[in-house]
């Protein structure tokens, strides 16, 4: 499978035979804009990485929540590959915004399993990592069609969701937030994890802790991929950056996920924005 990372939580599988995006966020406008502006889909930069990354089987979207980092461009990229988005109501009110046509939507609840090609995936509940000054809705949803330019407040959270993803006898997960749910990964194994990190720098000790228990110690993967990492508010076209320090310490994620996976002889790889593995 190869697995190409764009940056915060969005992953492209792609079997060679059928391509599925995991989130759909290209455009990274910038935090002035976050606080003060609107913005639309930068097209010129979704365009681009259509392009470069040959995304020409694109088959699904699958949202994880419909903050603007994780959903933004799913309207536009699904209409430009034709690809049915699947997500929360409030996912589905983005994408009705960006004119997607009704029969190219889905809206799935926890535990429903969709197969697509050779995949098949299951949508499991899950939480967001804890509220911030940047997101500080968790749990409002978009009621109506969200018509871009919009404000970037007006992404509600709209409920949060993991994906188990299994194809040709491996199995991934995707968490994309720095939470969880006890016990809810019991009796799941993957081969693969990718895990949101955003918020490991300034977890205590338990919480650390426990969360790790309830992620790594649950599935026991052959990798972990930290995911959310970046900055989002910085251009896929700019040098990567690590969150701005007074949301996030980078460096101290890193080396906090680092020996979580040393103690557990478990690899740890980090995809940059733009780039793919064979997994």
């Amino acid at each position: 499978m190869k697995v190409t990372f764009f940056g915060t939580t969005t992953l492209l599988f792609d079997d060679g035979k059928d391509q599925i995006l995991f989130d759909a966020h290209f455009t990274r406008p910038s935090l002035a804009k976050y606080i003060s502006g609107s913005e639309p889909t930068d097209t010129k930069i979704a365009d681009k990485m259509i392009r470069l990354h040959k995304i020409e089987r694109l088959r699904a979207i699958f949202v994880s929540h419909s903050h603007h980092d994780h959903v933004m461009d799913a309207p536009y990229v699904a209409n430009r590959c034709g690809a049915m988005i699947y997500g929360s109501s409030s996912a589905l009110n983005v994408a009705r915004g960006g004119n997607v046509p009704e029969e190219k939507l889905k809206e799935f609840k926890a535990e429903d399993v969709f197969t697509v090609g050779d995949y098949t995936i299951k949508v499991l509940k899950s939480l967001h990592s804890k509220p911030t000054i940047l997101n500080n809705d968790l749990g409002q949803t978009i009621d109506k069609p969200l018509v871009q330019p919009a404000k970037l407040r007006d992404y509600k959270e709209g409920g949060s969701y993991d994906f188990y993803v299994e194809h040709s006898g491996k199995r991934y997960l995707i968490r994309p937030s720095f939470n969880y749910i006890e016990g809810q990964l019991d009796g799941y194994t993957a081969d693969v994890l990718f895990l949101g990190v955003a918020g490991l720098a300034k977890a205590d000790e338990e919480t650390e802790k426990k969360f790790c228990a309830e992620t790594v110690g649950k599935v026991h993967p052959q990798i972990v991929i930290p995911l959310h990492w970046d900055n989002f508010f910085s251009s896929l076209d700019e040098p990567v950056k690590g969150m701005p320090k007074p949301v996030e310490k980078t460096p101290v994620v890193f080396f906090k996920l680092a020996k979580i996976c040393e103690e557990r002889e478990i690899s740890m790889v980090t995809l940059m924005p733009r780039t793919f593995m064979e997994l």
